[in-house]
């Protein structure tokens, strides 16, 4: 009679427990201390009165059975239910709410649990109406297929954390295992021998239980970690998506203006508005100069823009490389007699050939070479040479020529830039053709720069499967700017 008033106890608790099962599964941590309380209350009237007449009102001798009271039967019959349906609706939410690999993982579980729990639920309530309670052997079938249900999640998805699970297992079969062959020794050393084994077994299965828990959390936190970091990825990437965005709207906004203040700039300047002071004279020449840096810079803007959303266009046509040169020469000539500089062009005897390029992109990159050299050149000048080469070089992600290796495109065409300027020191190289990167000792003599045009440059030589990068003896010891373009490169 004792024994059968535990039925109901166990009843509810076994669906309180299904419920903490499901909980900790999906949201992968223990049930908040309220929810243990509350889970408690609930328990409390079904304990109060497991124990008296209420419950169980006579025990029958001739079936050698228990007689439950309906009332009490049907409450914790219900209470269970009310649980199940709890369980079953916490479970759909937490399906429309988890990612799409661990949606399969939840559906498989409450197929499962709903079978388990409603076959356990149906054959039990159905045992009480036709007072049957044999029928109640046949709910025990659905534990079975939620059983089988498990070890398909476990096999499928990992689940659960059973390397632990199979350590415990072996751990606790090995100590059942040496523990009971003290029934068939006789003699003391054959027990001292098997309380040794059985001391050892414990304490290196101990130890396996403890590193391999070890490792199951290590694992546990470093995919907490890898999950974390794959969002931050994505913020920052909507993030740096946004910024180009901004910035392309923001230079296009600003360039209008900008241009019209250089362009009025310009005509005071040539006299188109009639004469002007000496006074007013340089203030307008340091207007122009002002507007051309920020038309330059919004540029730059423009097409790291361009750049990043894959916007930046191209049009290819045969164009000549020496015409080029000879045209920056001629522009650059005044500048650098100007800081009193030298300005050479050597050119091959031979005609350079034509080669299919971007013109006005090709000269864009070799200009910004030779302004740039001539900025960061305290005295002598600078030298622009080029030549044809069999094959072309291939760099690395450091920024340095690949000993050995050709490009697979080639014969090329090379334009080397020299000065004898600051220099670089080597461990600055592989930062040059960065975005916003400049040298650390290049804002001494020009505070101007952003660190853009170099990283335009090489977006520039990449699109024409050419090279460009940066030679230097050191600081102080001048500097290579060297550019390689394809002469036969594929539509």
């Amino acid at each position: 009679m004792f024994s059968w008033s535990f039925f109901g106890i166990l009843y509810v608790l076994l669906y309180l427990l299904c419920f903490y099962f499901v909980y900790v599964f999906v949201n992968k941590k223990d049930v908040s201390f309220l929810s243990k309380i509350f889970s408690g209350i609930l328990m409390i009237p079904v304990v109060i009165f497991s124990f008296t007449k209420y419950n169980l009102s006579i025990f029958d001798t001739t079936n050698c059975e228990a007689i439950e009271e309906k009332l009490y039967l049907g409450s914790y019959h219900l209470l269970g239910f009310i649980i199940f349906l709890f369980i079953i609706a916490f479970l759909i939410i937490k399906y429309f709410k988890s990612e799409k690999e661990f949606k399969k993982q939840i559906l498989i579980l409450a197929i499962g649990m709903s079978f388990f729990l409603l076959s356990f639920f149906t054959a039990g309530y159905l045992a009480s109406i036709i007072d049957n309670f044999d029928l109640e052997q046949y709910g025990l079938f659905g534990a079975t297929f939620f059983i089988g249900i498990l070890a398909y999640m476990i096999v499928k998805f990992k689940a659960f954390d059973i390397k632990l699970l199979g350590a415990q297992a072996l751990v606790v079969g090995l100590v059942i295992l040496v523990g009971s062959q003290f029934f068939y020794v006789t003699d003391t050393a054959s027990r001292i021998l098997t309380g040794v084994t059985l001391a050892l077994s414990l304490g290196f299965g101990y130890m396996l239980i403890k590193s391999v828990k070890l490792e199951v959390e290590r694992k546990e936190q470093l995919q907490m970690m890898t999950d974390s970091l794959a969002q931050a990825n994505d913020q920052l990437r909507k993030l740096d998506n946004a910024k180009t965005e901004f910035i392309s709207i923001a230079s296009h906004q600003l360039r209008t203006p900008v241009t019209a203040i250089k362009g009025f700039a310009s005509l005071l300047l040539e006299g188109s508005y009639g004469e002007i002071s000496a006074g007013v004279q340089s203030a307008l020449e340091k207007m122009y100069v002002s507007s051309e840096r920020l038309v330059n810079l919004i540029e730059d803007l423009l097409n790291v823009s361009r750049i990043e959303s894959g916007r930046l266009t191209f049009a290819f046509e045969n164009s000549s490389v020496e015409k080029i040169l000879k045209e920056l020469y001629d522009n650059f000539l005044l500048i650098a007699k100007a800081k009193k500089f030298y300005l050479d062009l050597k050119l091959p005897k031979e005609p350079l050939p034509e080669i299919k390029m971007d013109a006005g992109k090709i000269r864009e990159l070799i200009s910004n070479f030779i302004d740039n050299a001539l900025k960061y050149t305290e005295k002598g000048g600078i030298t622009v040479s080029a030549e044809i080469k069999e094959d072309g070089a291939v760099i690395d992600d450091k920024g340095f020529v690949k000993v050995g290796e050709k490009s697979p495109h080639g014969k090329v065409v090379r334009i080397t830039v020299s000065d004898t300027g600051i220099g670089i020191p080597q461990e600055e190289i592989p930062y040059l053709f960065r975005k916003f990167s400049r040298g650390k000792d290049i804002s001494r003599l020009h505070v101007g720069g952003t660190g853009l045009g170099l990283f335009v440059g090489k977006a520039i030589a990449d699109a024409h499967h050419g090279a460009t990068w940066v030679e230097s003896d050191g600081a102080g010891k001048g500097s290579r700017f060297i550019i390689e373009i394809p002469i036969s490169v594929a539509d």
